[in-house]
């Protein structure tokens, strides 16, 4: 048998073996384990309720498969009730800048709407849009950041209609609730004209204390007559 012959079985062998690991190689990789899924996840846990929930979320919104989100309450008499909240995203998959962009508006359109721990069905109705009852009973519709993506709109454009700016959103996303509080101020300021004192106004608010008077000088002492001048001889 030739050394080539002998090479050709080992080199079969290897590469079928390579083949069966790979399945197995995948599996200890999921998305969930990259990390920038863990980094982005890390970002809204608090916004999401848990991890569990965050990474729900990122990976559910990168790969455009089905969310489910859950929530627990606890009751008066302290038993805790677990349910669940499911939801497909109607964007598809989207790379990790516009799932950041997507959760980061979803969170300002709720701190908006004065919802700053929101649950696991306001979250869905903040991505795909719904209809929140709150606490005091009225009502707020939410078109669902990524229902007005998949109409064509711009994540601008989007965070315009929020009355927000997009730099602002993904610097803080509550700065929905700040840019309200600056809607009501410039507000404030134009139907409120402030009357500005004139120059002569701010010098008669102005007590400028008086200058002293100046000593008035002495007066000289008059001078001595001078005696006559003794007449020149023989005049």
């Amino acid at each position: 048998m030739n050394a080539r012959a002998f090479t050709l079985p080992i080199l079969t062998a290897a590469l079928l073996a390579a083949l069966a690991l790979t399945p197995a190689m995948a599996q200890t990789t999921p998305a969930s384990d990259t990390r920038a899924a863990q980094q982005l996840a890390s970002q809204f846990d608090a916004f999401a309720g848990s991890d569990t929930n965050a990474h729900a979320l990122v990976n559910g919104l990168r790969s455009g498969s089905e969310i489910t989100l859950e929530q627990t309450t606890t009751a008066t008499d302290g038993t805790k009730t677990t349910t669940q909240t499911t939801f497909q995203p109607v964007t598809g998959a989207l790379g990790y800048g516009n799932v950041k962009i997507a959760l980061s508006l979803a969170e300002a359109s709720l701190a908006g709407a004065g919802i700053t721990d929101p649950t696991a069905a306001e979250i869905a109705a903040a991505l795909n849009g719904g209809t929140l009852t709150l606490q005091d009973g009225t009502t707020v519709d939410l078109k669902g950041v990524l229902a007005e993506r998949a109409a064509g709109e711009g994540w601008g454009q989007i965070a315009n209609g929020m009355g927000v700016k997009l730099g602002d959103v993904m610097r803080s996303p509550n700065a929905a609730t700040h840019a309200a509080v600056k809607v009501e101020r410039v507000t404030f300021a134009q139907g409120h004209v402030v009357d500005h004192p004139s120059a002569a106004q701010h010098v008669a608010r102005v007590d400028r204390p008086e200058r002293p008077e100046r000593p008035s000088r002495p007066e000289r002492p008059d001078r001595p007559d001078r005696p006559d001048r003794a007449g020149r001889p023989g005049g």
